[in-house]
């Protein structure tokens, strides 16, 4: 006989932690991070989104702690591309070593399948993104999520990108400093209705 999320005391209690998961910034994430293992752990229960097609729109790359300076760089030429002035520049320049472990996301929507719209590609896409997150922090570490204009420098993007896809974000992760007190509206609305 199987059980039900609501008798069965592991499926609540996991059902109760996503329910309290958030962002956590890059001051508030210290060592350890996700390991290499780990990392793959957590893109694996990323695979299962739906994928209507299954064009695996998605895919992870990891900048290690040898690779930081090089995205320095291309982070500070991107800033002052963009007209910032020095102290901007090396703001941006510190940012590649925020987050004990720092992902890419690259995304590539395809606008040659019919049946699968560039708008379901990119729900896939995000999908993927929260299943990773979620399986994170079901693994006691926690994450945030970063874009900006860097997503969007055509330098940096060539650095992770293969043709036709697009840098989308940044994945920060690492162990919370501390254990993240519940955020969130006190009475959200309803996000289920019933069709009259």
């Amino acid at each position: 006989m199987t059980t039900t999320l609501l008798t069965d005391p592991d499926s609540a209690h996991l059902l109760a932690s996503l329910a309290n998961r958030h962002s956590v910034g890059p001051k508030y994430l210290t060592y350890p991070a996700p390991d290499l293992a780990q990392l793959e752990a957590a893109a694996r229960v990323a695979s299962r989104a739906p994928d209507h097609g299954m064009l695996r729109p998605f895919r992870f790359v990891l900048v290690g702690e040898a690779q930081r300076p090089r995205l320095a760089e291309l982070f500070a030429a991107d800033a002052a591309q963009r007209g910032q002035d020095a102290e901007a520049v090396e703001r941006a320049r510190e940012r590649a070593f925020n987050g004990p472990a720092l992902l890419a996301m690259v995304v590539r929507v395809r606008a040659d399948v019919p049946d699968v719209p560039p708008h379901e590609q990119w729900l896939s896409a995000g999908a993927g993104l929260m299943n990773l997150l979620n399986a994170l922090h079901l693994m006691g570490f926690a994450a945030k999520v970063l874009s900006g204009p860097s997503v969007r420098n055509p330098q940096i993007a060539a650095a992770f990108c293969e043709t036709d896809e697009c840098l989308s974000a940044w994945i920060l992760a690492g162990t919370p400093l501390h254990t993240p007190a519940p955020r969130g509206h006190p009475n959200p609305p309803p996000l289920v209705s019933c069709w009259d």
